[in-house]
């Protein structure tokens, strides 16, 4: 038996970050890439937390990054506060790390 993922929850509550919790996974990561994109294009948001994601895979890595490359190509920059460390991980072993600071 295994254990069920936690869903995924994108919260834009407070002022200038978003935080993202539960799996960032290949299995949500096309309609979390559209409610990050949406989340942190309100009111000018700054960074993403993801201090509550609980797990990640390559595909989780991938909306993070395509998140941050939107918000570039729109003249702002954001920052990643408390990435996994799995996830950061894999960003070390894809040789992306710079791309998220």
């Amino acid at each position: 038996m295994t254990a069920q993922a936690t869903p995924l929850q994108i919260d834009d509550s407070a002022p200038d970050s978003v935080h993202v919790s539960g799996a960032l996974t290949f299995a949500n990561a096309a309609s979390a890439l559209d409610a990050m994109t949406a989340a942190v294009a309100r009111d000018g948001r700054q960074a993403i937390d993801l201090a509550g994601v609980t797990r990640s895979d390559s595909a989780g890595l991938a909306c993070l990054l395509a998140v941050l490359a939107g918000a570039a190509t729109q003249g702002r920059k954001l920052t990643v506060r408390n990435m996994p460390a799995g996830m950061h991980l894999l960003a070390s072993v894809c040789e992306v790390e710079a791309l998220m600071r």
